[in-house]
């Protein structure tokens, strides 16, 4: 691969931006949930992004979709008016395993909402 080149997981990003970008130029209001840190077993590497449509409509993954529902019901809270919050999924943790993370390992995501909206 070139130095030019991306890696499959900068354009999976680039991908998330662009149509969260999108959605905002058409109205809607757009948050974004990023992974930030995470240990052990992790379903997905830090700087992860999902972005989340007024509507519900999500593109990317914070989980390879094992908390994806919980990180899109926060995230439409902060649509309104909410501001950022940072969310820690482990196994340890009851409510990872009511939605879903049990692989064994850790993450802690940032749901925000874009600056801008509409």
């Amino acid at each position: 691969m070139s130095d030019t080149s991306k890696s499959a997981r900068e354009m999976d990003h680039d991908k998330v931006l662009e149509q969260a970008a999108a959605w905002m130029k058409d109205g809607h209001k757009v948050a974004l949930a990023t992974v930030i840190e995470t240990w052990g077993s992790a379903p997905r590497p830090v700087g992860s992004q999902l972005a989340i449509r007024d509507d519900a409509t999500f593109t990317g993954s914070v989980s390879g979709g094992c908390i994806e529902g919980d990180v899109v019901t926060r995230a439409l809270d902060k649509l309104d008016g909410g501001t950022a919050e940072i969310v820690e999924y482990g196994v340890s943790d009851a409510r990872a395993w009511e939605v879903g993370l049990a692989c064994g390992g850790r993450i802690r995501v940032m749901i925000e909402p874009v600056e801008g909206n509409a």
